[in-house]
């Protein structure tokens, strides 16, 4: 899989895209400067958010229309459950405060209404925000993953949770789960922009 790669915006959608993902890459490096643990709990609830909507409205379109899925309401739901796992998994690791638990839960109701009323209006735009999203955490993962290696932070083992579920190593540590995190970002990244390409 290659993990450094960005799909150039094609017409006035992905741009709008594109610009909403670098606003909000710019809030978060501005909120969590060097503080990647924490960023990432943020960014987590928001990343489980799109998955689940996608999925329960494809369900539904499905239900109405009389017409199979073609597989994206499954895997949709897995990658709302595996962003969900990435949230748990940082929350044994940055164990946060009560301000950016209260962060998590304000982030998320606010961006789950945005992103359902994108998914009604143009669920093309919403796939293609999600490819976008899913491109700044591979980048996000990486600096994390620099740092870890020179030092910046420290390797702690990794937590029984990410061990059990991504089947690592007993004595696994921090670098191994996130480069497990980080390639999952990048699956999330090639399909939410293969299916904001089949909506075309």
């Amino acid at each position: 899989m290659e993990l450094h790669k960005h799909r150039t915006p094609e017409d006035f959608r992905d741009h709008i895209a594109l610009c909403f993902t670098k606003f909000l890459r710019f809030f978060a490096d501005t909120f969590f400067s060097g503080r990647y643990a924490h960023r990432a709990i943020v960014l987590e609830t928001v990343a489980a958010v799109p998955g689940m909507v996608g999925g329960a409205l494809q369900h539904l379109k499905s239900l109405r229309t009389m017409q199979p899925d073609k597989g994206w309401i499954k895997i949709l739901l897995d990658e709302a459950e595996n962003e969900r796992m990435h949230l748990m998994t940082f929350i044994e690791i940055a164990q946060p405060n009560w301000f950016e638990r209260f962060l998590v839960i304000l982030a998320q109701g606010i961006f789950y209404n945005l992103f359902f009323v994108l998914y009604l209006l143009s669920p093309k735009t919403a796939h293609r925000v999600v490819g976008y999203f899913e491109e700044e955490a591979v980048v996000s993962y990486t600096e994390y993953l620099a740092g870890i290696e020179n030092g910046t932070y420290e390797n702690v083992p990794a937590p029984r949770i990410a061990i059990d579920y991504w089947k690592l190593a007993p004595d696994a540590r921090l670098k191994d789960v996130v480069i497990v995190v980080r390639n999952d970002e990048a699956g999330h990244r090639d399909v939410n922009h293969d299916f904001a390409n089949q909506l075309s």
